[in-house]
């Protein structure tokens, strides 16, 4: 009865959720560099319980990818558990810092925005230089040595990724493309993306359990954007194909930028 009258009386949750799904869909940039944001500077939410809810948001929403994902063969798992033997038991200690410092105390929302703000000019920056990035990897192939410490610096990126996305919701998606990309220059991009995606969801549902725990999950919200983002992500997907997606995507750095900068820095 409370989602319904959520939904009534603010329609425009949901109507966020098919905006920002509708762009994740046509980008594949991380509905948390979107949602999170919105959430704090629009609606006033706490930046805990933003995050939180977030997060099992994206548990979910990425659930439904990653099967996509492994059904088309597009998973590293190999790469993926590694990722996870990293960024899983990070998550958990995280969550419990969280806990020390009160989680809906002036000190964890100041950590929060600050760390959020952080991975926003990261994303940022990972967008615009992806290209480049993908350039530079292809013309100067790995060494044997650096193969060999792949696997070590993959669980490495896995713990900082594990405190990032728990404290503030993003880097799962484009940071961790971004990492796998330098790590893995001879993986395919689609197994690159699928094995990232698969990731992001032990990633978010332990960091998302964590913060229910920590009571700054909040049920109504995450209904509320569920109900108009799975929509928006399938049509945004649908038509993926047609829209500029590099000026969209630098369009979506630039607002990041902002963002980000505003939250470190005001």
């Amino acid at each position: 009865m409370r989602c319904i009258m959520e939904f009534i009386l603010n329609p425009l949750l949901p109507l966020s959720g098919f905006a920002v799904g509708l762009l994740v869909g046509l980008t594949g940039v991380g509905g948390g560099s979107l949602m999170t944001p919105l959430l704090v500077l629009v609606f006033g939410f706490k930046p805990a319980t933003a995050v939180g809810t977030d997060l099992l948001y994206a548990a979910i929403t990425k659930s439904g990818g990653s099967w996509v994902h492994h059904r088309h063969d597009n998973i590293d798992w190999t790469i993926t558990g590694r990722l996870a033997l990293g960024s899983v038991p990070a998550a958990g200690l995280t969550v419990l810092l969280l806990a020390q410092l009160g989680a809906q105390g002036h000190g964890a929302a100041g950590l929060i925005s600050v760390v959020l703000g952080v991975a926003l000019l990261l994303t940022a920056a990972s967008l615009i230089f992806r290209q480049r990035l993908l350039d530079h990897v292809k013309r100067r192939p790995a060494s044997a040595d650096f193969q060999k410490r792949a696997p070590a610096l993959t669980i490495l990126v896995g713990a900082i990724l594990g405190v990032l996305v728990t404290i503030s919701s993003v880097g799962a998606g484009a940071l961790g493309v971004t990492a796998l990309t330098f790590l893995y220059p001879q993986l395919a991009t689609r197994r690159i993306v699928g094995s990232d995606i698969a990731h992001a969801v032990p990633l978010t549902l332990v960091a998302g359990l964590g913060h229910w725990w920590l009571g700054t999950v909040d049920v109504v919200l995450l209904v509320s954007l569920l109900i108009g983002s799975l929509p928006g992500i399938a049509l945004g997907a649908h038509f993926a194909a047609k829209v500029p997606e590099r000026a969209l995507r630098g369009l979506l750095a630039s607002i990041l930028l902002l963002i980000g900068g505003k939250l470190i820095f005001v």
